[in-house]
């Protein structure tokens, strides 16, 4: 039977999901979820979701951000995964995309234009197992705002499914062939959180477990209704706070962090706290992952496979499978042999007052290194009328130490003209879900 010169043309189709219906998806509230359930689940929330473009995906469990997703991608439209929930920022997308509504699991007061709450029992539906275009964009994730106003990614399934092949190659060394279950600390909307702990469960050999858990305990507890083997995926700070805990963990297969750069210290007590590796990966909301490393041992950092890094003077070019065009991140590197590279900073963090140069992230490390310094961050402002360069600017969270103490310590360790003034203590930083801190907030903070 000859074939039509359009089959040629047509693009290639991918499965919503992989594996045999039989086989564990989730464990939602100490139940297990098998992939047939879910189809079931999806096809009926997609008979009843509202018309429309784009839904911003606000559900915080897990499963029904999961379910929401895919049955948001079922119906040909494009879930928005914003940086955070607040009311502002969805307001924000919302304006920014046409045929615009949102889904979420809880009630929300005030709720978001064209709110849809998922039904407090999932409808369920017979249907096929969905194939989606590997063109088909069928997410939009949006950067944290940590260097200015938050940009939007979009997502294809067939780069989703690419990239998620890589991840399993980064990562399953650590539990083998058995079936993992992913509990994760981090939002599923995070493009972090999408990959590792929605992604890895619905494209690979791997299980969910519902729940975000935020408190040491709950991270416990979380773990503790996990089976073997568990795969704990984290940020530094929330691995910091496990830590310093004291809290008993069950047995783990491994211990995933990113987000914000992991301290060689707090790696080597994770390890020695909890007996496990610890694996730091690389990545951005524009790349998603592209590199690994065991940061308790290592500094230089393993590209996965097919990816390919070219520096250029503003920053690196990043070649990958799963990337349609190369993507330029801000990150200065050096290549060394064998598929490996160190980073060197960000351009935007370098800085250069009176022919003298430092870089933001440094200056950061330094103010953590001072004795009673709980938290804290080095911002240089936006210069004022009449000065070429901005301020540098500090907030840090030092109960019962002094801001004068602070800022004689920082004499030894830096030069004068890089001492940040102001110098403000706070309660707390205005980290995200996931650790990270969206310029806006902390400029507000140190205004204030």
């Amino acid at each position: 039977m000859p074939v039509a010169v359009e089959d040629f043309m047509s693009p290639r189709r991918y499965p919503l999901a992989v594996g045999g219906l039989e086989r564990g998806l989730a464990r939602v509230a100490g139940i297990d979820v098998d992939l047939r359930t879910f189809l079931a689940h999806v096809h009926g929330l997609a008979a009843l979701l509202p018309e429309g473009r784009h839904a911003i995906n606000l559900c915080e469990d897990r499963y029904r951000f999961l379910v929401a997703f895919c049955a948001v991608a079922l119906r040909g439209q494009v879930n928005l995964l914003p940086p955070s929930r607040a009311i502002a920022v969805v307001a924000d997308v919302q304006r920014r995309y046409a045929e615009t509504w949102c889904v979420g699991d809880s009630a929300l007061d005030p709720a978001p234009p064209g709110y849809f709450r998922l039904p407090a029992t999932l409808p369920q539906a017979q249907g096929p197992m969905p194939w989606l275009e590997e063109n088909r964009c069928v997410a939009i994730g949006f950067t944290s705002g940590s260097t200015g106003a938050p940009a939007p990614n979009p997502k294809t399934w067939g780069s989703l499914q690419t990239s998620t092949a890589q991840n399993l190659q980064a990562l399953q060394d650590l539990w083998g062939r058995t079936l993992p279950e992913v509990v994760a600390t981090v939002p599923p909307q995070h493009m972090y959180g999408l990959e590792m702990s929605v992604l890895l469960p619905l494209l690979g050999p791997a299980r969910m477990h519902a729940g975000k858990p935020f408190f040491p305990d709950d991270v416990a507890q979380a773990l503790a209704q996990a089976s073997a083997p568990r795969l704990l995926v984290t940020t530094p700070v929330h691995l910091r706070v496990l830590v310093e805990s004291g809290v008993r963990l069950p047995p783990l297969a491994g211990i995933v962090t990113a987000t914000a750069p992991l301290p060689q210290d707090l790696a080597i007590a994770a390890e020695q706290r909890f007996g496990i590796e610890v694996r730091e990966v690389f990545g951005s909301t524009e790349t998603c992952i592209f590199a690994r490393r065991r940061t308790a041992h290592e500094a230089a950092w393993d590209l996965l496979p097919g990816v390919r890094l070219e520096p250029q003077p503003d920053g690196t070019r990043v070649h990958a499978p799963h990337l349609p065009l190369p993507v330029t991140l801000a990150d200065l590197v050096e290549l060394l042999p064998g598929e490996r590279f160190v980073l060197r900073g960000r351009r935007a963090d370098l800085l250069e007052i009176a022919g003298k140069r430092a870089s933001l992230g440094d200056l950061t490390r330094r103010l953590l290194a001072v004795a009673g310094v709980q938290d804290g961050v080095v911002v240089q402002l936006a210069p004022e009328p009449g000065h070429p360069v901005g301020r540098i600017a500090a907030l840090v969270v030092a109960p019962g130490c002094e801001e004068s103490r602070i800022l004689q310590a920082l004499r030894a360790e830096m030069d004068p003209v890089f001492l940040p003034r102001p110098l403000r203590k706070v309660a707390q930083l205005p980290r995200n879900e996931t650790g990270k801190l969206p310029r806006d907030a902390v400029l507000a903070l140190l205004q204030g």
